[in-house]
């Protein structure tokens, strides 16, 4: 049972790999998450052979062909969760029947409610402690969620007052196609979140990019304190 347990952990963690990467060989899927080449590549047969995955051959040097994995359309659609296109879809129909009864400017003043409650919801589980441990704690329930958030520091002498927070999935892809004031109302609610902070858009999924991403930057006043 427990090897059952680990070799669904480890198939796992490479779908997010693929996710977050877009594409890897089976030696650098083995040097990231630490496991032999030999286990990686029967990992990689059975997600193949469950339509998870693709591969295409790349020429490196003089060498063989190397095996470049990426995810199916199967793959992404797992990893988002089985029912979720189904609650993006019923999300976006109540929002659209919404906004034919009351008026698009109304739903946005609804979305605009709910991420300003969503706002308070996180500020009572950050508390008030250091910038980077309410990060951290901010990052992890969006984890939860099923935004596949990281944060990292930034590279710089105030690395601890500045914080890049990377979303790999966006939870709400639905509703933000149909209606991008919500990624907006977003935006506001990681501000209000960390009122102490600027919080810019560095990317944006429903611009095409990979995953969305948020410099997070403490105030010059609270760096001068």
């Amino acid at each position: 049972m427990m090897a059952t347990i680990h070799q669904s952990s480890t198939k796992q963690d490479i779908l997010q790999y693929l996710h977050k990467h877009i594409q890897a060989t089976a030696l650098e899927l083995a040097t990231a998450l630490e496991i032999s080449p030999q286990a990686i590549r029967r990992h990689l047969k059975d997600l193949e052979a469950e339509q998870l995955i693709v591969y295409s051959s790349v020429q490196v040097g003089m060498g063989r062909p190397q095996h470049v994995y990426k995810l199916s359309s199967k793959g992404s659609d797992r990893l988002r969760g089985e029912y979720a296109d189904s609650y993006g879809e019923f999300a976006v129909s109540l929002l659209d029947a919404l906004a034919e009864t009351v008026g698009h400017d109304q739903v946005s003043t609804i979305l605009k409610k709910q991420w300003q409650r969503k706002a308070q919801e996180y500020r009572e589980r950050l508390g008030n402690g250091s910038l980077s441990d309410r990060v951290a704690t901010l990052v992890e329930l969006r984890k939860a969620e099923g935004y596949m958030a990281e944060c990292h520091p930034t590279d710089t002498s105030n690395s601890r007052d500045r914080f890049i927070i990377t979303e790999h999935n966006c939870a709400i892809s639905n509703v933000a196609e149909s209606f991008p004031s919500v990624c907006v109302h977003e935006l506001e609610m990681f501000a209000a979140v960390l009122p102490d902070c600027t919080v810019e858009r560095t990317h944006w999924i429903i611009n095409g990019e990979h995953r969305c991403g948020y410099l997070v930057q403490a105030r010059k006043n609270r760096l001068n304190e």
